[in-house]
């Protein structure tokens, strides 16, 4: 199949559908209008933005997203085959996504013998009118059709003459694409790759301009390779979700299959500009469906291009190429050497020098920050995943660092009252001075952490209005020393967010809320220092507080 080769892949995307159906999730109009939105910026060719027949919510979005002015992405109703023994005209489902107005409609119909005849319970002749009526109906409407083949390939495997007859009617009703399904995601690569290249070789000889695509789900963690190997055979639309999420274990990932194809496989799928977009988009619309991308996710995690070890460091700052298997920047991510003990003293003057160029590896300043690291880490402290408190201890070394406000005291409770029920309630009390002026604020949270958190935010914010954009998104303890039980150090770990980028910061303590403390204090100062801030001059006549 080589002369497949750099020949046009499209995306179509199901985030909005087969994503909404993820466990956890659940996305209001608005959310899917953002959705839309930043998959049209990333250049996405098919959104399939829901079905019109099954709730309100998608009826709404249906005519709130016709007056966004979309450049790039054609928007999909998706939905079924008319019911058995009645027209399409009568199914009520059919006149929904007629409504729905959108210039492409997707149908999914059985080709799984067993689905029709033990789940749908209709004869299999009748299976074959409802494809061919139901594309037909929606052609003769103006509709480009993307037929979903359900089941496709545990009907390929079990009664392969079945589920091709099945394409073969709609391809002749006028579907113009025709997506092969791994509805159950058990399928493996080798059978997906050559049950896919059996339908483009069957299909070519007829209706040559019949596109064929791919639709998997990852019950096996298959689902990347199984479209992958699909392309390989000749399939040339990809169906999932742009960050995997999805019913079960999900659908494939198109954030790992576009880089595959284009930069690994050669094909054209995204335009270099798009394609650097990759990482910030989909975290984006990871964060607004409340999902954590995973540190480890291929090109887009933040650790995809985490160094560490110091022999890995040594040869990447030689030539990347010796332990990275592609610019990091083509999809918008970046390098990171890790600072731990292990990174070693060349690692350690890049941070340095990052702040200070003028410092070399014979500078004393080198070596007092090395021999603070070891004596850090050797006390409990991790640097490798908080990295912005590290670079808050060079700049302390360096003699960079300002304070943004010094801390007057503060004071955490908990209480959970007799008769009102189970719910304990935290409260937490935080009192600052920035240039001389004090103010003290009071919040509630889920836990003590959670209001120290958002009591030092808040009181912040009347000098900093910045802090305002800011949130904590993960909070992680490690007990260092089981031994000492209760009066054992701790490690708490933070990831704060300002909804485009992330930072980790870290704290050390025999005192939990200490710990937390610390590590909330760096991710603010850190926050502060990046963006340059300096401390405002504060009037008197203004500091009622």
């Amino acid at each position: 199949m080589d002369d497949y080769k750099k020949q046009r892949v499209t995306l179509f995307d199901s985030t909005l559908r087969d994503g909404a159906q993820a466990e956890g999730i659940s996305f209001s109009v608005l959310d899917k209008l953002k959705i839309v939105t930043l998959l049209d910026d990333l250049g996405v060719d098919y959104v399939e933005a829901g079905n019109p027949g099954s709730n309100p919510k998608d009826l709404e979005f249906f005519q709130e997203v016709a007056t966004l002015p979309l450049s790039h992405v054609r928007l999909v109703a998706f939905g079924s085959t008319r019911r058995r023994n009645i027209l399409p005209e009568e199914d009520g489902n059919i006149r929904s996504l007629l409504a729905a107005n959108t210039p492409v409609v997707a149908i999914f119909g059985k080709s799984w013998d067993f689905q029709v005849t033990d789940i749908i319970r209709t004869s299999l002749k009748e299976n074959l009118a409802m494809i061919r009526d139901t594309i037909e109906y929606l052609v003769s409407h103006g509709k480009e059709v993307v037929f979903d083949a359900e089941h496709f390939f545990d009907g390929y495997n079990e009664n392969p003459s079945y589920a091709m007859e099945c394409l073969f009617v709609a391809a002749a009703a006028g579907a113009a694409s025709i997506a092969l399904c791994d509805t159950r995601g058990g399928a493996t690569p080798s059978f997906v790759g050559q049950a896919t290249k059996d339908v483009v070789e069957a299909l070519s000889k007829q209706y040559s301009k019949v596109i064929v695509g791919i639709h998997t789900h990852n019950d096996t963690s298959c689902a990347d390779a199984n479209s992958l190997l699909a392309v390989e055979a000749g399939a040339r639309q990809v169906q999932g979700t742009l960050a995997g999420f999805g019913e079960r274990s999900g659908n494939a990932c198109l954030a790992t299959i576009i880089p595959t194809l284009q930069v690994k496989m050669g094909y054209d799928v995204l335009s270099p500009e798009m394609l650097a977009k990759l990482t910030l988009i989909t975290h984006s619309i990871a964060e607004i469906a409340n999902i954590s991308i995973p540190h480890g996710k291929p090109y887009i995690g933040r650790s995809a291009f985490a160094h560490k070890g110091g022999m890995h460091i040594d040869g990447i700052a030689k030539n990347p190429r010796s332990f990275e298997h592609m610019d990091p920047e083509l999809v918008g991510n970046e390098r990171r050497v890790l600072m731990s003990e292990v990174a070693g003293r060349a690692t350690i003057l890049r941070r340095i020098q990052k702040y200070a160029p003028e410092i070399n590896k014979s500078s004393p300043e080198t070596k007092q920050i090395m021999d603070a690291l070891k004596r850090m880490e050797f006390d409990g402290y991790q640097f490798e995943g908080a990295e912005s408190s590290f670079e808050l201890v060079i700049a302390k070394h360096l003699g960079k660092y300002k304070p943004y406000f010094t801390l007057d005291h503060y004071k955490t409770f908990g209480e959970r009252p007799l008769y009102s029920g189970p719910e304990t309630s935290h409260t937490a009390v935080v009192k600052v001075a920035v240039n001389g002026e004090t103010a003290i604020a009071v919040a509630q949270g889920d836990g003590p952490v959670h209001a120290l958190d958002k009591a030092l935010r808040k009181v912040l914010e009347n000098f900093y209005p910045l802090l305002a954009t800011i949130y904590l998104t993960d909070f992680k303890v490690r007990v260092l020393d089981s031994k000492q039980a209760s009066a054992a150090k701790v490690r708490v770990l933070i990831e704060t967010s300002d909804g485009e980028y992330s930072w980790s910061t870290v704290g050390v303590s025999t005192d939990i809320i200490e710990a937390s403390w610390m590590a909330l204090v760096d991710a603010i100062e850190y926050k502060l220092m990046k963006e340059g801030v300096l401390p405002p001059v504060i009037h008197p006549q203004g500091a009622n507080r």
